[in-house]
């Protein structure tokens, strides 16, 4: 409970655009909370709906992407960082950009939760849309948003 009035009280005081919070590059923020690299609930295992992976690149300075992977029958999810800010409690606010370059691209924020060599999101909200994520529970599906582990570092 304590962890939602977190997310909600940093949600409150979030700035409408991140990159005007603070000076620091997107690329340094994720790496002061080792999010760069690849995560899987399982990373010894394919990537599939139930167990996707996900890669968080530096492209080339000040250009971060995260790729989900969902296996070979399913399209994956692209995503361009914008901006980054730390909040308290072990949570990253994040705006990107899903499917950069084309038709559908689309404004959203997340919070995530990184802890102890994992991550999961918390909350999502498509600019001018609905939330999507709330307290990290799924709300078209009412269940809990998974909890991915680093790979290459004790992942399993």
């Amino acid at each position: 409970m304590r962890q939602a009035w977190a997310v909600v009280i940093a949600l409150l005081i979030l700035p409408a655009d991140l990159s005007a919070a603070s000076a620091v590059p997107v690329e340094d923020v994720l790496s002061e909370v080792d999010l760069f690299g690849n995560w899987a609930i399982d990373c010894s295992q394919e990537a599939s709906p139930a167990n996707p992976h996900v890669a968080v690149v530096l492209q080339s300075p000040g250009v971060v992407t995260e790729s989900h992977d969902l296996g070979p029958d399913f399209a994956g999810n692209r995503y361009s960082v914008v901006s980054a800010a730390r909040l308290p409690r072990e949570l990253l606010a994040i705006e990107v950009i899903f499917r950069p370059g084309t038709d559908g691209e689309q404004h959203q924020k997340l919070t995530l939760l990184i802890r102890k060599g994992t991550r999961r999101t918390m909350f999502n909200q498509p600019d001018g849309g609905e939330v999507r994520v709330k307290d990290g529970v799924a709300l078209g599906h009412g269940v809990k948003t998974p909890v991915l582990r680093k790979c290459g570092e004790g992942g399993a």
